[in-house]
């Protein structure tokens, strides 16, 4: 019988005395620590396709050698700040 694992040499029988180590040792945390483990996964799975993006797209941008030119500013509406007049006494404030 060839082991299921040939580039590691596990076979069927030393996966179960591993599962069975696994077992004792994680008791009831098991599946806490296969949900860590699947996040774990998923993390790294996210950062090299982010990875793969970045070179993507810097060289596709190397090879266009096309610059965006810079939009000119837009002019926005000044308006004057309002301020309340502090002169007079307010209506909220306590009377001493």
């Amino acid at each position: 019988m060839s082991p299921l694992f040939g580039f590691i040499g596990l076979g069927p029988v030393e996966l179960c005395i591993v599962a069975v180590i696994g077992v004792l040792v994680f008791g009831r945390k098991l599946p806490e620590v296969g949900r860590y483990l699947g996040k774990g996964i998923v993390e790294f799975k996210k950062g090299i396709k982010g990875i793969e993006d970045d070179v993507d797209i810097g060289s596709s941008s190397s090879s266009n050698q096309q610059v965006d030119q810079p939009k000119a500013p837009q002019k926005m509406a000044a308006s004057t700040p309002k301020f309340e007049d502090i002169s007079s006494p307010s209506e909220s404030s306590p009377k001493i």
